[in-house]
């Protein structure tokens, strides 16, 4: 290493005397703060050097020609996605099976201590999906019409039980209303509460403006189902027309979200018009029998040939068995038939319960019978306007 320094060391310039020299901010800190966020400055690729300032210039002053520098960082927006996650609770929770309710998982799940989580198996989750299928959101009232050209078949049967298993499930308001002309049973189907009638309701309509009103004129059964009877004297219930229906139907959707209709025989009579008008779904019963099948047809028959060509690729054929099965009707090829020409197709079994054509209780149906009817009030509800139940909902 070389004892004596560069010649040229002395005459490096090491420093700035501040006296002479122009000492300016940084852009960035004079420049306006956004109303979101920092500003964000580009480099330029090509800095231009600043300019000396004269030595007869106020220390800290900008030469006059120089334009203060301005960030143009575009503002953020709202729809920008946050920097952190929310703090929701799916976001935080972890995703814990649900024990088992039932059969040997729920044993092995409570003789391992709760250690062994099978879940539940899968006629449970099908099961659950069926119940939260039903139990859909709704939104203003749903009308559901039942009929059938023959009689016998079991169409006031379902309808009280459709009805009650809507009511079981959900926890809406249910009514059924009996537009019958020849005298129907339907009030018969639970217990009597009252002697009103649809009548009563049409002559008090006026003054109906609460629920507790309108509760008056129907009888209520253990499955909260409301009935609404038609009149027992033949002669005035035939009177009961399209317009009469209407207003039927003005009262109760201020009140109900499933109004069940229970129609007569015939496709003819008054009323049957603005059931066909009003109804958002029907439902064609049927029996098992080869007679029934066929009757059942010529219904779908008659609502094609009169303009309801989109009511009956919507409809829903229910095949009761009003009797034991004898063997002999292939019932395979009676739902193939009604499939091609209804949305859906589902068929009850046969219950001693319901052969009694008394007062019906939900408790004392067979479980084959209560599932039969759950998976139809399923297949109903998937007619509701709205978002569909994903099925790994459970």
């Amino acid at each position: 290493m070389s004892d004596h320094p560069s010649p040229d060391f002395r005459s490096q310039q090491r420093f700035t005397n501040p006296a002479t020299q122009e000492v300016s901010p940084p852009p960035e800190w004079t420049d306006p703060t956004p109303p979101t966020g920092f500003p964000v400055s580009t480099p330029d690729p090509q800095p231009a050097p600043a300019p000396q300032a004269p030595l007869d210039q106020p220390v800290n002053q900008a030469p006059l020609h120089q334009t203060p520098q301005t960030s143009e960082a575009p503002h953020q927006g709202h729809n920008q996605v946050p920097a952190y996650p929310e703090l929701s609770t799916a976001s935080l929770l972890r995703n814990i099976k649900r024990p088992p309710s039932s059969g040997w998982r729920r044993w092995v799940y409570l003789l391992s201590g709760k250690q062994i989580n099978l879940g539940e198996s899968p006629k449970v989750v099908h099961y659950n999906n069926l119940l939260a299928q039903v139990n859909r959101p709704l939104q203003g009232c749903y009308r559901i019409a039942l009929l059938s050209l023959k009689g016998g078949v079991g169409k006031t049967t379902i309808t009280a039980t459709l009805g009650a298993t809507f009511a079981s499930i959900r926890g809406d308001r249910v009514v059924a209303v009996d537009a019958n002309p020849d005298r129907g049973t339907l009030s018969q189907k639970v217990p009597l509460e009252t002697p009103a009638t649809v009548r009563h309701l049409l002559r008090d309509a006026e003054g109906i403006e609460r629920y507790s009103d309108v509760r008056s004129y129907t009888s209520q059964g253990p499955s909260r189902l409301e009935v609404l009877a038609s009149e027992s004297d033949p002669a005035v219930s035939e009177a009961f027309s399209a317009e009469d229906y209407t207003r039927t139907l003005d009262v109760l959707e201020r009140f109900y979200s499933l109004v069940l209709t229970d129609c007569g025989t015939g496709l003819m009579h008054s009323a049957m018009s603005a059931v066909l008008a009003k109804a958002d779904v029907l439902i064609v019963i049927s029996s098992g029998s080869v007679d029934g099948a066929r009757s059942a047809s010529a219904t779908l028959d008659w609502l094609d040939a009169h303009g309801h060509e989109d009511m009956v690729k919507n409809s829903i054929a229910v095949i009761n068995a009003v009797r034991p099965r004898s063997g002999k009707v292939d019932m395979q090829k009676v739902v193939d038939h009604f499939s091609r020409r209804c949305r859906a197709v589902r068929l009850v079994p046969f219950d001693p319960h319901l052969e009694e054509g008394a007062e019906i209780s939900l408790e004392r149906l067979r479980r084959e019978t209560r599932d039969a009817l759950i998976e139809l009030a399923a297949v109903v509800a998937d007619g509701f306007p709205g978002t569909r139940v994903p099925d790994d909902l459970f």
